[in-house]
């Protein structure tokens, strides 16, 4: 397995994709390469074969999990072997292809009387760079389907009860034979549910589910960044004909701080001082994550050195432990002086007479470098 493609690739999503635009990017390439559209078309038989591998692993949260960390190695490693030949494939989502073309391989009856896991939603919220470094708890507004209140997700009226379709005898779907398959199209008039509902809820018009908005808290853990993701179990939409509710995607964006920059899990700033400051050293208080703290200035620093405060970082997802500040000296050099200062820097300047033509001495013993030719 270690030579077929990313199965991320393959689907055309990205690593963050959640699971509606998995299942759509696979539609596309499953109408596009089905072997019904594409007869004797064994490059199109191939890319039907790979799209429908990478969906099964990441449709999957356990086997999508083991492949986002070991890749197809894990994989393989635990088991997983891929499809075989198209009637593997047609047995694992049959109810897909129902979706998807409106028949199957003639083994299942209606896949939509059976319950269905709800629609996963997305949101976005921005935290402050303090915020994201400590966590916070904050509430959502979420705008969902969820059951109907007065028909319990029946879409009858309370005291009445669902019918079995006439059209299909319920079993919602009309079959014909049709090549080597047997198709079955959804039945039009019970939509596929196998039922009829002579006396359809009032409050929500037989669909079972209303639009609400519910206000959903969420505890957002110390020392996410910038694009991480956390996920609210059955805080999605309301499942179908019992299934469990879908799973809510929080998406994380972290706005710039003026002061601190964000590497992993270290703070880094940068400190002007004097040069004055850098030649004698010199104790300095400057801000921290957690507020201000002496930092020590050695004698003689040079541009560009770089002082640490350790445990002064950002904790980490995985176990706590906090990272470092790093500061970084930014040595300005006076751009107006006073007679008082320019006097003194010439008498300075008098005793270092001579040190440094000394030593390009001493490197260039030989004399001037003579170009080569």
């Amino acid at each position: 397995m270690t030579g077929k493609r990313d199965y991320y690739e393959t689907l055309g999503v990205s690593r963050s994709a959640v699971e509606n635009d998995i299942k759509a990017s696979y539609r596309k390439l499953a109408m596009k390469y089905h072997p019904d559209k594409n007869p004797g078309n064994k490059e199109a038989e191939e890319k039907f074969k790979e799209a429908s591998e990478a969906y099964e692993v990441l449709r999957d949260p356990q086997k999508r999990a083991i492949y986002d960390q070991y890749g197809h190695q894990g994989l393989e490693g635990s088991g997983f072997t891929g499809h075989t030949g198209f009637e593997d494939i047609f047995s694992s989502f049959g109810d897909i292809f129902e979706d998807f073309f409106g028949f199957n391989t003639g083994k299942r009856t209606s896949s939509r009387g059976r319950s269905q896991k709800g629609a996963d939603l997305r949101t976005d919220i921005r935290l402050s760079f303090m915020q994201a470094a400590f966590g916070v708890e904050t509430t959502l507004d979420v705008e969902k389907q969820d059951i109907c209140p007065k028909c319990k997700g029946s879409a009858c009226e309370p005291g009445t009860h669902p019918e079995a379709c006439r059209h299909c005898g319920g079993s919602g779907q009309m079959s014909r034979t049709q090549g080597f398959f047997t198709v079955r199209t959804t039945c039009p008039h019970c939509r596929g549910n196998g039922q009829s509902i002579p006396h359809p809820c009032l409050n929500c018009r037989g669909a079972g589910k209303v639009r609400i908005s519910k206000k959903v808290s969420v505890k957002i853990p110390a020392g996410v960044d910038n694009g991480s993701r956390l996920r609210l179990t059955n805080e999605g939409e309301a499942g179908i004909y019992g299934g469990p509710p879908g799973d809510l995607y929080v998406f994380i964006h972290v706005e710039p701080h003026e002061f601190f920059q964000r590497n992993n899990t270290d703070v880094i700033c940068q400190i002007p001082i004097s040069f004055v400051q850098a030649a004698l050293g010199d104790k300095i208080i400057i801000p921290t994550l957690t507020g201000e703290r002496e930092l020590e200035i050695p004698k003689g620093a040079q541009p560009g050195d770089v002082l640490r405060f350790d445990g002064e970082g950002i904790p980490s997802l995985k176990d706590g432990l906090r990272g470092h500040q790093l500061i970084h000296l930014d040595i300005r050099t006076p751009a107006n002086l006073n007679k008082k200062q320019e006097e003194l820097l010439r008498e300075f300047a008098k005793i270092e007479e001579g040190k440094f033509s000394n030593m390009f001495k001493k490197i260039f013993k030989g004399g001037t470098v003579k170009a080569a030719r």
